[in-house]
């Protein structure tokens, strides 16, 4: 395994004059005038198309939100990078002609193989009515082994040390995976009587108790015991990259996993993409050439992380069974008394399924009745819970009441 990333990159390196071939091909595709919109041209123009965008990169997508509604005015959008750290940053989407002040809330982005950037959507409605911060996961392969490892206490202390910058008064919403240390974070910084613990937090989709309700996700995570995942998964970056010899979970392997349970979807996905693009109709094949330019961007995982979270919280379910520790610290859920919790869990979930993130509440022994609440939205499946019609329509008003009932 400790070679598979080489093989990887040897096979990337035999197709990229194939690659870049097509893209030269492509770029003829103006100067044909209207011979380009006859069928036959148009066809292998879309098969060329098809063929360079089917191709995984490594370098995060821009999240491209330059202006925003916020109230009646459209206003500027600008990123500002708060706390530059070796694993990620914390950055700050900057919005310089709001006169009033808004609620900040620190989007907690998952570290699971896609880079924040896929959190787009859910950034861009927040901002109508927030000032948003997010964590900004760098790629594990372009972090120097020198930075030392990236465990699960490590994520921990990010969130902690994130939100001690934005200072007190700030709200938190998680998405999927980081649920369990960002709901970690919040009880030591309750423990400790630190003034930047968050006024509310917002759970989305994260297997706090994957015992609730298991899926795919969590019978793969416990039909195999640890040390074969390391085994067969973890692999070393290679020496071209600034991260030469670090231990990593490849990116290219965890889109892999996530693709396959998917294959024939994402396979019909883009021969309907080839046949939109040979018909002309590029409007619809632009929304699908969206998707998948941000699914095909990949983040590799350090392997402490992963092992850590895969030990943690899906195989021995640690912070459900009350025995999750931070640094030999025993994490303490009661001790949150003030930080009003929301969870929302979509019907349809096949990832995190109803039930899951739920089990927070049971957790919270400290939190008065009325600042707990749940929202279960009918229809949606795991992304649509923090992307689309569903999340801007239904579940973001149920967001920002809690956060604007705490501020």
């Amino acid at each position: 395994m400790m070679m598979l990333y080489n093989g990887y990159q040897a096979l990337e390196d035999m197709l990229a004059p194939a690659r870049f071939g097509a893209e030269l091909a492509l770029g003829l595709r103006d100067k044909l005038g209207p011979m380009a919109d006859l069928p036959m041209p148009r066809r292998m123009f879309a098969l060329m198309d098809v063929f360079q965008g089917a191709r995984l990169t490594h370098k995060r997508p821009a999240y491209g939100i330059d202006q925003v509604r916020s109230g009646n005015a459209i206003v500027a959008v600008r990123e500002e990078v708060l706390l530059d750290l070796p694993f990620g940053n914390l950055l700050h989407f900057v919005k310089d002609e709001v006169e009033t002040e808004q609620p900040r809330v620190l989007l907690v982005a998952p570290m699971s193989g896609h880079f924040a950037t896929l959190l787009r959507s859910t950034v861009r409605t927040l901002l109508r009515d927030h000032d948003v911060y997010i964590t900004d996961w760098k790629n594990a392969r372009d972090v120097p082994t020198s930075a030392g490892v990236f465990g699960f206490d490590d994520y921990v202390d990010y969130v902690i040390t994130f939100f001690q910058e934005m200072g007190p008064g700030a709200h938190m919403l998680s998405v999927c995976q980081p649920c369990v240390p960002a709901f970690a974070a919040v009880a030591l910084m309750a423990e400790d009587g630190d003034a930047a613990t968050p006024r509310s937090m917002t759970l989305m989709g994260g297997p706090i108790d994957p015992r609730a309700a298991p899926t795919i996700v969590n019978e793969l995570s416990n039909e195999r015991p640890l040390d074969w995942f390391e085994k067969h998964l973890i692999t070393r970056v290679p020496l071209r990259y600034p991260g030469a010899g670090r231990k990593v979970y490849p990116g290219f392997l965890q889109l892999s996993a996530f693709m396959s349970m998917n294959l024939e979807r994402h396979g019909a996905q883009h021969r309907e993409l080839y046949q939109l693009l040979a018909d002309g109709n590029d409007a619809e094949a632009a929304r699908i050439k969206s998707f998948y330019q941000e699914y095909f961007a990949v983040l590799d995982m350090a392997a402490e992380f992963y092992l850590e979270t895969v030990d943690r919280v899906f195989q021995r379910t640690l912070l459900a069974k009350g025995e999750l520790k931070h640094r030999d610290r025993l994490v303490n859920p009661g001790a949150i008394r003030k930080t009003a919790l929301l969870t929302v869990e979509g019907e349809k979930d096949d990832i995190c399924a109803v039930g899951q993130t739920a089990a927070a509440h049971a957790l919270c022994t400290g939190l008065r009745p009325h600042l707990k609440r749940h929202h279960l939205q009918i229809g949606a499946g795991h992304y649509g819970v923090f992307s689309g019609s569903k999340w801007e329509k239904e579940v973001f008003p149920q967001v920002r009441n809690m956060i604007l009932a705490m501020n």
